[in-house]
């Protein structure tokens, strides 16, 4: 039997697909968008089953199951904490996992799934499917899962590299249900586009003091670095290369113009990778689809860090929410409120840091909060309970709107004084104060 014939007998209703999954299973969605048909026809069964366990790596649809009526069937297991999910987060209602380097663990940690669902192109001639504007850890996921279950969507696009997967390992295939504006929708951090403040201008501004012609660059998603990639911090640049997690929004324009070219590069010589590069323009995805100067590949091979040391002149840019004296970076939660994952930025850190040339950069707005309630981004010590996303032993430079700090190879005193340095001037006098108690007889 060909693969087309194969395929067709594969094709169910979405209700079908979902009926094999029983009480006490569990079911992943893969990281990007939650296949739609999938994931409704799988509220629809309310008060069939229960106990089943939902692991949603990145969750950005409500399909229902985040409200407490559906506790009665399903269990909630969150991978990337985004807006959506906060609420049940901060309500103790769901789980949260800690994900490797590499966003996944293997078979003997965990198990494969019962079921993981993913959303697919249609197959090409020889039977392949895309995943589209993302790899992640799709591929990994479908091949340990007892049953793969995939919703066929025409518009994905095609790219080179490892951005494919054949019918023969799929079990139950179902059409995309086109739905203009998913419910409960949003973009990867769930922000609107506003337009850059002073603020984000002037840390942009001080990124570029950093970059030199040939960087390798990596950008993580942040409401903070990400603008460097729409500010020109790059613009003036030439033969910089990427090799990245997400390609956020600003980067393909700076492909398509030659200024990133990865002709430089002595890993993957000529070529821009990424797991992801969704969240651009159509010229954009255009421009990416079947391009051989860009390759997605998984998050585990992106991200591991061996290979992103590969890359000499790895320049790594990520936000954060706190930084101690001790250079410790907090990008995942305030004290023990949770509102951010670590996702690629720990890997990143010690790419950069192993790597020829490479540098990590934190940057971050100096206060957070407003009037009485603006507190200080630059503290001695983390608030009890906050993650540690970066540990000191490899953070190196931090920016706010103040200034550059490069504490890397510095003591705790010459941290802490070059950490006061660009915090905000309503906080300095009480910061040193601070400082001399911690680290002065």
């Amino acid at each position: 039997m060909g693969w087309q014939e194969e395929y067709q007998k594969k094709i169910v209703a979405p209700e079908k697909a979902v009926s094999v999954i029983k009480s006490g299973d569990r079911v992943c969605f893969t990281q990007g968008n939650e296949p739609l048909a999938l994931g409704m026809a799988l509220a629809g069964r309310l008060g069939e089953i229960e106990n089943v366990l939902l692991c949603l790596r990145t969750p950005g649809r409500d399909f229902g199951w985040y409200d407490p009526v559906f506790e009665m069937s399903f269990k909630i297991e969150v991978g990337f904490p985004l807006p959506i999910v906060r609420q049940i987060i901060a309500e103790r209602r769901c789980d949260l996992a800690i994900g490797g380097l590499g966003f996944i663990f293997t078979e003997e940690d965990r198990g494969p799934a019962d079921v993981v669902m993913v959303e697919v192109s249609e197959p090409d001639s020889h039977g392949y499917c895309s995943f589209g504007a993302s790899v992640w850890t799709k591929k990994t996921e479908i091949r340990r899962a007892k049953v793969a279950m995939a919703e066929v969507n025409k518009n994905l696009i095609r790219t080179y590299g490892d951005n494919y997967i054949h019918v023969d390992e799929i079990d139950y295939f179902v059409e995309h249900t086109p739905s203009g504006k998913a419910p409960g929708g949003t973009d990867l951090l769930g922000r609107k586009n506003v337009e850059a403040g002073e603020v984000e201008k002037k840390i942009a501004a001080y990124v570029a003091e950093l970059i030199k012609d040939r960087d390798c660059l990596q950008v993580g998603v942040g409401s903070t670095s990400e603008w460097c990639c729409t500010l020109g911090t790059f613009e003036s640049y030439k033969d910089l290369g990427w090799h990245s997690e997400t390609t956020p929004r600003g980067i393909i324009p700076l492909i398509r113009k030659g200024i990133i070219n990865s002709s430089r590069k002595n890993f993957k010589n000529g070529i821009a990778v990424a797991t992801a590069c969704g969240g651009g323009s159509k010229e954009d995805m255009d421009f990416v689809t079947m391009n051989p100067c860009f390759e997605l590949h998984s998050a585990e091979w992106c991200l591991d860090s061996r290979n992103i040391a590969a890359n000499d002149n790895m320049v790594a840019v990520n936000s954060a929410v706190s930084v101690d004296f001790a250079g410790q970076i907090a990008a995942e939660s305030v004290g023990p409120r949770v509102i951010s994952g670590a996702g690629g930025q720990t890997a990143f850190a010690i790419g950069s840091f192993l790597s020829n040339g490479g540098k990590f950069i934190t940057v971050m707005p100096s206060t957070a909060g407003s009037g009485d309630k603006k507190i200080s981004r630059i503290a001695p010590m983390l608030a009890e309970g906050t993650i540690v996303t970066v540990p000191r032993t490899i953070s190196d430079y931090v920016i706010t709107e103040y200034g550059i700090a490069h504490i890397k190879g510095k003591t705790q005193r010459q941290r802490a004084l070059d950490l006061i340095n660009i915090a905000h001037p309503d906080f300095r006098a009480d910061l040193k104060k601070e400082a001399e108690k911690l680290y002065w007889p």
